[in-house]
């Protein structure tokens, strides 16, 4: 599984091979953690979420503590 991209310490690795699974995801490593993530479900989760994420943002800039941000399915 080679390495796509190194940022803040996190490396995103792919697989490749003729027949690997859907839907489309990355797989993320950041020192003895390992996830991975459907590449269209973030990206559609933090379209949906964005004003709230931000919002989450500037509490947490401001050492408050940030709310839930209720799943969507």
């Amino acid at each position: 599984m080679p390495t796509i991209s190194i940022f803040f310490g996190i490396i995103i690795r792919m697989y490749y091979a003729p027949k690997e699974h859907n839907p489309p995801h990355i797989h993320a490593y950041y020192q003895d953690v390992t996830a991975t993530f459907d590449i269209n479900q973030i990206e559609a989760w933090i379209e949906i979420h964005k004003e709230d994420l931000i919002a989450n943002w500037e509490l947490c800039q401001n050492g408050e503590e940030p709310f839930e941000i209720e799943p969507h399915n």
